[in-house]
């Protein structure tokens, strides 16, 4: 049970940096370092998700 608790966990902080992606890409001049940034924590999440 404490393992899908952490997993809901990490799909929702997923889910905000999917947001927050498509907020800084639709931006009249989107930071591409803040993209990169993002970018690599959203895959760290879905790496750990995965490996659940």
């Amino acid at each position: 049970m404490q393992s899908t608790a952490h997993q809901t966990a990490l799909e929702t902080k997923h889910a905000t940096l999917d947001r927050r992606i498509a907020e800084e890409a639709h931006r009249p001049h989107p930071d591409a370092a803040t993209l990169t940034d993002l970018k690599k924590q959203k895959l760290r999440l879905k790496e750990e998700i995965v490996s659940l």
